[in-house]
């Protein structure tokens, strides 16, 4: 796997380039106090974490023939407030919308993700404890 990132010129604004051809803008935080007009390192580290354990699942529950209708996960970490400002705790919580949708099958697929499949989980679970939660909701 190969990516980049290229100066914008200005602020802590770069291009990143991931060797499959898709971009996106990071940026550090604007002297001015305005809003970042991309995503701060860590933000991607937590939607990488989101999506590669969402794929797993909605994966996972496709197979056990789950009816599911709306899949959302949601991330959230603390960080150290000295450098390196690493996570020092994650919670993820896995919102499951569906027909008749079954508690145990929701669960397993959600510990084959985080036990066997996620990669992302895996490697930031070495540094930092990463809590589940997880809600159904009936559509």
């Amino acid at each position: 796997m190969d990516a980049k990132v290229i100066w914008q010129g200005k602020e802590l604004n770069f291009t990143g380039t991931a060797e499959r051809g898709h971009t996106l803008l990071l940026s550090g935080s604007p002297e001015d106090g305005s809003p970042p007009p991309g995503f701060a390192p860590f933000e991607l580290i937590a939607v990488g974490l989101a999506g590669c354990t969402a794929m797993d699942v909605i994966s996972i529950l496709k197979k056990k023939r789950q009816d599911v209708t709306n899949f959302e996960v949601r991330v959230h970490g603390e960080r150290a407030s000295e450098h390196p400002k690493v996570f020092t705790h994650l919670w993820i919580e896995y919102v499951v919308t569906g027909h008749n949708l079954e508690r145990e099958a929701v669960e397993r697929s959600v510990q084959l993700s985080v036990e066997k499949y996620c990669g992302v989980h895996a490697m930031l679970e070495k540094n930092s404890p990463i809590e589940h939660k997880i809600t159904i909701q009936e559509a």
